[in-house]
């Protein structure tokens, strides 16, 4: 699956860098095959990272920055990526993930 779509990088430059304290989650990746999830606030084209809460093991979660190619390019069991949530609102992260 494609993490990055037209309709997203467009979303992520309109909404910008968000440096305030509760900004709006703009998009999520999960891992389907276990845990690890993404919610991006921010995406830097220049450098292809996103900003946004890392939460690779349950409980243990972070603001950072995660390169775009290297959560792309991560394979589970058979294969399976990293995936878009594709039924995912945007909202608050004191909405999404605290």
């Amino acid at each position: 699956m494609r993490l990055m779509t037209e309709t997203l990088l467009k979303r992520l430059a309109e909404v910008g860098e968000q440096d305030i304290p509760d900004p709006i989650v703009v998009a999520h990746f999960f891992n389907p095959c276990g845990s690890g999830d993404w919610y991006v606030t921010a995406y830097c084209p220049e450098d292809r990272v996103i900003f946004g809460w890392a939460e690779v093991i349950p409980g243990m979660g972070e603001w950072g920055y995660t390169s775009i190619d290297e959560l792309q390019s991560l394979k589970g069991p058979f294969g399976i990526g990293i995936e878009r949530d594709l039924y995912w609102k945007e909202k608050r992260a004191s909405e999404a993930i605290f």
